[in-house]
């Protein structure tokens, strides 16, 4: 529960310094049904779902399969790339660990977490692979919200907090925009405007020639 918190508090931050929510509206996000469908899968693999534990552990990979196809096509939008990057090593260790990301038994302590049978989209693991990249960090279950989290996890809140500042804008810094065109810097301009009145300067004594030659011929 703490990630999709973290992430709504991301994206209301940038509102008290200025920034404009309708401008997230306004974001051009192409295939958004895959991630929606991806996160209802996941939602309902963790916390509905019984079966036998393979299939909900390949089904949960799966989810992030089609986030990853989702980031993909989305690649140009403003942190979108932080985002997957850290869905990407959640995805990757839990494809390695069966289904399950591994979780420090020290964090799950602190946090207050139990032990549980069965298939878990996050407990411990025998012998895990890429532990380092499993919930390591914990919120202690003396405070609200408490939970454990990954490496992955705090770059995915990272990057909805650095998109929604980019979208959205503030009091000091203008608001991102879909197909902006790069503003080119003074100095290249300038060498442009030298390079076409050489190219007219160049060209305007050919020009006087043929005008006084034709003269001439009349």
């Amino acid at each position: 529960m703490i990630i999709p918190v973290a992430a709504i508090v991301a994206l209301l931050v940038p509102v008290l310094v200025g920034g404009d929510p309708r401008r997230l509206a306004t974001i051009p996000v192409r295939h958004v049904g895959w991630i929606l469908g991806a996160l209802a899968a996941q939602i309902l693999v963790i916390e509905i779902l019984s079966g036998p534990a393979w299939a909900l552990e390949l089904s949960h990979v799966v989810t992030y399969l089609a986030a990853a196809a989702f980031v993909a096509v989305n690649l140009r939008l403003p942190g979108l790339w932080v985002i997957g990057l850290g869905a990407g090593l959640n995805g990757v260790t839990i494809a390695l660990n069966g289904g399950t990301l591994p979780a420090r038994p020290g964090a799950l302590r602190s946090a207050g977490i139990e032990t549980a049978d069965g298939f878990v989209n996050s407990g411990a693991v025998a012998d895990p692979h890429l532990a380092f990249l499993g919930d390591v960090f914990a919120v202690p279950a003396s405070l609200p919200l408490s939970n454990v989290f990954s490496v992955g996890d705090v770059l995915i809140i990272a990057g909805t907090a650095y998109a929604a500042w980019r979208v959205m804008g503030s009091r000091w810094t203008t608001p991102w925009q879909a197909g902006q065109a790069p503003v080119p810097s003074p100095g290249a301009g300038s060498r442009r405007r030298l390079r076409a009145t050489r190219a007219a300067a160049a060209s305007a004594p050919h020009a006087a020639t043929g005008s006084a030659a034709s003269g001439a011929s009349r």
